[in-house]
Formats: structure tokens, sequence, C-alpha cells
């Protein structure tokens, strides 16, 4: 029976998405059960994921084995594409039920790519082709170079969650890629309705480093706005999607079928703990968005969250959230340089979590 207060989230209105994936997950039937026991309706990956499932228990051992001479590059590409395609599985009744906007399976590039619009391009047509099936999402990065990748990929025919997300100038560029790869695919005969895309936008590291930036101020000013900046910052991003929304530009594409790109809110497992560790769920809570949980924070919902938050949307959460930006500019933080750092802190990471999958690999192959 699933649990009614992951239901009443998702009756809600959002898309409850369960951020970790591993081989013993799937065979043990634990994904299953979160399916039918917990609402999830996708899965995200990332490298760190990987090499936290590939660094435990022997689930990979006989794959290993099958591939052995291949390099570790090869070898990480078979082992992940291969739990992505067996998730993919899992939730395609979900995914044809629902055509596509739910039952969704991610799977990032090699964030060693970042900077790389090419080889980023190259690589989400192979991995798209590697796991081969229709409800995946290819995992780009929202870096400078990823926009034209986020483009062309989507031209290509193929879906996307567009990751690394901290900005609203940068999801304003994020939502004109995906505007502009939907006008291309278009032109190209592609069917709009076979493409689908989230924007990642990243929710408890904004508040890590701004309250970290507000103590070292520490005015009573400061003080007071810690634990505020996150939830603003996407509230107004969803403020964004709605205006897009509204826009002729989307209009003439949703007449030809698009499907709209969601705003997702990732890194929602709160990191302070004299902070609700629902906050961030709560708090997010709006038609048509995507929440993807640590399985902590999944399990804290399920125990005592509660719709307690204003719904998203509207002039008056807009307002509020414009409020409180300014307030945390008005004491000296410099936004700007909070994204780009956070957007290059989280490249380096995936880029750090990326070596150890590789090496975690090495080591396997070599005992």
């Amino acid at each position: 029976m699933a649990n009614s207060r992951l239901k009443a989230l998702h009756d809600a209105g959002v898309s409850i998405w369960l951020d970790d994936l591993s081989r013993d997950m799937i065979n043990s039937g634990t994904l299953a059960d979160r399916i039918s026991e917990s609402s999830v309706v996708g899965v995200t990956t990332n490298p760190t994921i990987f090499a936290k499932a590939l660094a435990t228990g022997d689930a990979y051992a006989a794959q290993l084995a099958e591939l052995s001479g291949s390099s570790a590059d090869e070898v990480v590409r078979a082992l992940t594409t291969r739990d992505v395609a067996s998730a993919c599985d899992a939730f395609a009744p979900l995914a044809q039920a629902t055509s596509g906007y739910d039952g969704r399976v991610s799977i990032e590039v090699d964030p060693g790519l970042a900077h790389d619009t090419e080889g980023t391009v190259n690589q989400a047509k192979l991995l798209h082709k590697l796991v081969a099936k229709d409800n995946v999402l290819i995992k780009i990065p929202a870096t400078k170079e990823g926009l034209p990748a986020i483009t062309e990929t989507i031209a290509a025919g193929i879906s996307v969650n567009v990751t690394l997300i901290f900005s609203l100038d940068r999801y304003r560029e994020v939502i004109n890629a995906y505007l502009d790869g939907l006008e291309k695919a278009q032109a190209s005969g592609i069917d709009l309705s076979t493409l689908h895309s989230v924007a990642s936008f990243f929710v408890s590291r904004v508040d890590s480093e701004v309250d970290k930036r507000l103590e070292a101020i520490g005015s009573p000013e400061a003080l007071a706005l810690r634990g505020r900046t996150a939830i603003a910052n996407a509230q107004l991003a969803y403020a964004l999607f709605e205006e897009t929304i509204a826009g002729s530009r989307w209009e003439a594409l949703a007449r030809a079928g698009a499907n709209r790109q969601r705003p997702l809110w990732a890194s929602t497992g709160v990191k302070n703990p004299d902070y609700p560790d629902t906050m961030y769920v709560s708090e997010l809570v709006g038609d048509g968005v995507v929440n993807t949980m640590p399985g902590a924070t999944m399990d804290a919902w399920a125990d005592h969250g509660e719709l307690t938050g204003t719904p998203l949307g509207g002039p008056a959460v807009a307002a509020e959230a414009t409020k409180v930006m300014e307030a945390v500019a008005a004491v000296g933080i410099d936004m700007d340089d909070v994204v780009q750092q956070l957007e290059d802190e989280g490249v380096e990471k995936f880029v750090d979590s990326w070596r150890e999958l590789l090496a975690t690999v090495k080591n396997q192959l070599e005992s």
C-alpha cells in the first residue's frame, strides 16, 4: 500500500523521483517497492551514486568478469547503462501510461565533458543508443558549453535532464536552449510529443554557501536570512517557468505537440541539522514539478512530511521571494559569485566522483 504522505505529495502535483540507483536496489526488489509503496515515478543518477554502488557488494562481479580486458571507461559505461536500462524497464508501464511524463530514468554524460560542447553531444547520442529505452533522460550540465549541447541533443530527438542549475539567469538560458532544440527538431520532422525534458534546479547547496557567507557577515539582518535563500531562488525559478509557458513562442510549440520542460528540485536533502529535514519538499510544492529525493529525505517525508507550505505559483509568492533575494543582496551577498562558485564546485565534485568510479573499476578488474 502506498504511503499516505507521499501519495498526498504526488496528488498535489509533485512527481517524486528517487535520487539513487544500484544493481542491488534493482535485483532485491527495493526499487519496485519504492514504486509501489512510495509513489516514486522516476530515478536520477550521477557519478557519485554509481561510485557508491560499485564500491559496495558484489552485484557487479559477474558483469565485471565478462568485461575483462576492456578499458575502465568501457566498463563503467557498460555497467551504468545496464542499470539504467533495467530501471527504465521497471518504469516502462508508468511511462507508457503517462505518455512519457513520468517513468523517467536519468544517466549523466562524463562530467569531464562539461566544457566540451561537441563531446557532450556525441556522448549523449552514445548513451541514448546504449540504454536504448524510450524513457531514458540524458543528463547534461548547464554550463555555458552545455547550453548548445542541450539544443543539439534535443534537436537530435533525445530527451534531456539539464543538471547543475543554480541561477535564474542560467535557468533562462536553459529554457531558451530547450526551445531552440524543439524548433530545430520540428524543422527536421521529429515528432515533438516524443521529447521530454526537466531542468534540475539545485536547492540545498545554495543555502549551504549563502548561510556560510551570512554567518561571516554576522549582523542581525544577515543572520535572520539563514535558510531562506534557496527556497526563494527556487520560487523565482518556478515563476520563470510559469512566464515561459504563457509566452507565444512556447504556445506555438505546444500546438505542435511539445511537452513542457518541467522544473526539477535537486539537492533536496537538508544539510543543516537545525532546519526541518523536509523543508526543501514542503516549501516547493507546485503543479508539474519534480522533486528528486535521496532515500533519507523520502523516508523522512513518509514519516512526518506535511503539506504546510504555500504552493508555488502566482504573483504573491514571487513577490515575497523577490524581497528575500533583495534582502540577501542588501546585506552584501553577491549571488552571481555564489552561483558561479556552486557551478564550478558541482562540476568538480562530479569529476572527482567519476575518477573514483574509474579507480574502483580498475581495482576490481585487477583483483
